[in-house]
């Protein structure tokens, strides 16, 4: 007897342990093809910002995106002409932060071809909107001192 409820409590603390069923839900939102229609910030004016150590901003609106959940990976494409064309990788992970808000973390690491990345450096970007159709990814960067943000707005291609 002593053994099932030592069972059954190692089975319990596994599973609640494992990922969030919102966490799990937002996986299979995200899976499929996005673009990436409009970046804009919490401040007026121009700026020349660079996206994931890759491009500027302009280069970015209008890229695709495909997200593969099954195994946290994906790539993006810039399509911009007056840019690097070209398909670049990653790896992502979503983190929910609180489960009352909705709000969560959504963490990318840029990568070759195999996932593997040559700096090992990624970026946290907050995952604050999330639908069938539409996504909208905050980064907070400091600039002169106060924060800045940067917000990346999607829409849905198709699964």
């Amino acid at each position: 007897m002593k053994k099932i409820i030592l069972l059954a409590v190692m089975v319990l603390t596994l599973l609640s342990c494992g990922t969030p069923k919102t966490v799990i839900q937002s996986k299979k939102v995200i899976k499929g093809y996005w673009s990436l229609n409009a970046i804009s910030y919490s401040e007026t004016g121009k700026f020349d910002v660079s996206l994931l150590n890759d491009a500027s901003s302009t280069c970015f609106e209008g890229s695709t995106w495909r997200f593969i959940p099954n195994n946290n990976t994906g790539l993006y494409t810039i399509n911009s002409e007056s840019c690097l064309v070209g398909e670049r990788n990653f790896v992502f992970t979503i983190q929910e932060i609180d489960p009352t808000s909705g709000l969560y973390d959504f963490l990318l690491k840029p990568t070759d071809s195999k996932n593997k990345s040559a700096d090992n450096k990624g970026f946290r970007l907050n995952l604050t909107q999330l639908s069938e159709e539409t996504m909208q990814w905050e980064q907070t960067i400091m600039l002169e001192g106060k924060p800045f943000v940067i917000y990346m707005n999607f829409n849905k291609i198709n699964e």
